[in-house]
């Protein structure tokens, strides 16, 4: 688990006195590349096997499990000593193999307490993998490490229990294995910034990363070992945090749902204070925050969860932070993954909560007057994709979420050529919008990556940028310098018909000569390679040109270095319209100023 502001600045023994009332569940996320051995994690601890009834293996929707303390406990034995533990469990989210972290946000910050982050040992990092660090460094949320699938390294043995009692039994070959894949990671972790070694070698927990191997799909070895460091580390350096607080709930709905006999309803998670079955709702909707109320709260058993469980939710009177709930109320139209809700005791004025709410549902990014027009499923996977734009350079003109529709192409269309498209995040592009694409310059990028979707539109914008360049390139003459080779005139006069190799730059039928005592000896009046006539050659290229007015041995030899003649305005223009130029193009020009020179000093500045 490495530091971030908020863990710098939770209470700590060494700092202040730690909360005398209760504490609630630190919420951990868990992410990392698909098939890495998330679910997988959590199915061990369950002794479930929600992963199987996954399309595809894959996790689809954002799942909550509460893991009471005795689990814990029973889990990590003697490593976790009860008397110096006040937390009471650990509420898991187990995130989608895309984006759906960015969407856990809360008031002030990430909903998110820690994190855990799966790493497949013998894949190592994966795309999904760098987008994970990238979004936990932003949201500067302390995480732990794990290498997982430790049991396909080469003489591996695993068994149930910890890590650090199996690992003294393995052969040389299989220790040998665990120490070369160790340092991979911790060299690339260390290619992005972070500190990191194996949990038992980490002198401070809030400067390095610890990394926890594991087999949890097969013994659940070093399972221990990690709900150890999550239950000691939330505890030592999040109790602040972590204080419970009483009156007006706080929570981030996860997913909306439609039930059979119940409708549509929330999957939410309270990250603060208790909500009650009597409680008014105010939820984050568009286009504007939905007022209604609770008819039940449907709470999983203990170590089941949210999105799938094995047995009948219990309904509940009341759910204190942090816990995951499926909340039925009516009139939920509107309502999106990743909003806010707070519930109101009842009789209490519900202006100020609606105040503030409204507040939440905008979202932080800044707007310029012409940019890129951005839509997204969640405000928290909104800010993600806006905040990777911007740091790449790119304005935004208009940031929503929802859906894109028609007047968001006429917009991108007012737009400069490089903005003058639509990047859309986890959403639908209604059919007017589809409609308006067909006839519209505007581009359009959908995905539900966001490192994808940026790097989309970056590969676009290259070669848009390349196509401008080349465009604007062809405006002016270009440069040209050449040899006159030896022992190839082929005809003295009339035209004088000579080879010559291209030096820099290019030469065109129709250009004027120049020689290096800045006499101009004719104009190109052809150009061919063998029987082939051509309008122009570039560097490297070797013709025969035939050249009016020239005489071979009077106004020009063998071995003559000659340049294209340019005129004194095109060249000012190439500098003043930053035309790109390649270095021996430059040199050309630089020439052309040196031999211009001797007639007029300033020429071409």
């Amino acid at each position: 688990m490495a530091s971030d502001d908020r863990a710098a600045d939770a209470d700590s023994p060494d700092e202040e006195q730690p909360p005398a009332g209760p504490l609630r569940q630190p919420i951990v996320a868990v992410l990392g590349h698909v098939d890495h051995g998330k679910t997988s994690l959590l199915d061990w601890v369950r002794g479930t096997a929600v992963v199987s009834r996954e399309a595809g293996a894959i996790t689809q929707h954002i799942g909550a499990t509460e893991v009471p303390f005795e689990t814990i406990q029973e889990i990590c034995g003697a490593l976790l000593p009860e008397e110096n533990i006040r937390l009471p469990g650990l509420l898991f989210i187990d995130t989608p193999g895309h984006h759906s972290f960015s969407t856990l946000r809360a008031r002030g910050g990430q909903l998110a307490d820690l994190a855990v982050l799966v790493v497949d040992i013998m894949e190592g990092f994966k795309p999904q993998t760098i987008e994970s660090l990238q979004v936990l460094r932003r949201a500067q949320t302390p995480f732990i490490l794990v290498l997982n699938k430790i049991d396909r390294l080469p003489g591996w043995r695993t068994r149930k229990g910890t890590f650090a009692a199996n690992r003294q039994e393995q052969s040389q070959l299989a220790q040998d294995a665990l120490q070369e894949r160790i340092w991979e990671i911790v060299r690339e972790l260390g290619r992005h910034n972070f500190d990191s070694a194996l949990y038992s070698e980490v002198e401070d927990f809030q400067k390095t990363i610890a990394l926890v191997p594991t087999s949890v799909r097969n013994s659940g070895e070093g399972v221990p070992e990690l709900f150890m460091l999550l239950m000691g580390l939330a505890q030592r350096y999040l109790e602040g945090r972590l204080a419970l607080k009483t009156g007006v709930a706080e929570g981030t709905v996860l997913e909306v749902k439609e039930e059979r006999g119940l409708g549509k309803t929330l999957g939410v998670i309270i990250y603060n204070g208790i909500l009650r079955a009597s409680d008014t709702l105010v939820i984050g909707a568009t286009p504007e925050p939905v007022v209604t109320h609770v008819r039940s709260l449907l709470q999983p058993q203990p170590l089941d969860e949210i999105r799938d469980p094995r047995q009948r939710f219990n309904a509940v009177d009341e759910a204190a932070a942090a816990a995951g709930l499926k909340v039925v109320a009516p009139n939920l139209e509107g309502v999106i993954a990743g909003a806010p809700f707070y519930g109101v005791p009842q009789g209490d004025d519900v202006a100020p909560v609606l105040e503030r709410l409204s507040g939440e549902m905008e979202s932080n990014v800044a707007l310029a007057d012409r940019g890129l027009v951005v839509r997204a499923d969640a405000i928290g996977s909104l800010e993600a994709l806006a905040y990777e734009l911007q740091e790449a350079g790119a304005p935004i003109m208009r940031a929503a979420v929802g859906d894109v529709s028609r007047r968001d192409v006429r917009l991108a269309e007012t737009a400069p050529a490089e903005q003058r498209a639509v990047l859309a995040f986890g959403v639908n592009v209604l059919p007017d919008a589809r409609e308006a694409l067909v006839e519209s310059e505007a581009k359009l990028f959908e995905a539900d990556v966001v490192y994808q979707l940026v790097e989309e539109y970056g590969e676009w914008l290259a070669e848009l940028k390349r196509e401008q360049a080349r465009a604007l390139r062809e405006e002016f003459p270009h440069p040209g310098k050449i040899e006159f080779l030896e022992g190839h005139t082929f005809r003295t006069r009339d035209p004088a018909v000579f080879g010559v190799r291209v030096l820099a730059g290019r030469i065109m039928v129709g250009q004027k000569v120049l020689r290096a005592d800045n006499r101009v000896i004719g104009r190109i009046r052809s150009m061919r390679s063998g029987e082939q006539g051509l309008k122009e050659a570039t560097q490297g290229d070797e013709v025969a040109i035939a050249v009016t007015e020239a005489t071979v041995g009077r106004q020009v030899n063998e071995g003559d270095i000659l340049y294209i003649e340019m005129d004194e305005r095109d060249v000012v223009r190439l500098r003043d319209k930053n035309v790109k130029l390649t270095p021996d193009e430059e040199d050309v020009i630089t020439e052309l100023q040196r031999i211009k020179k001797a007639d007029s000093p300033f020429w071409g500045r």
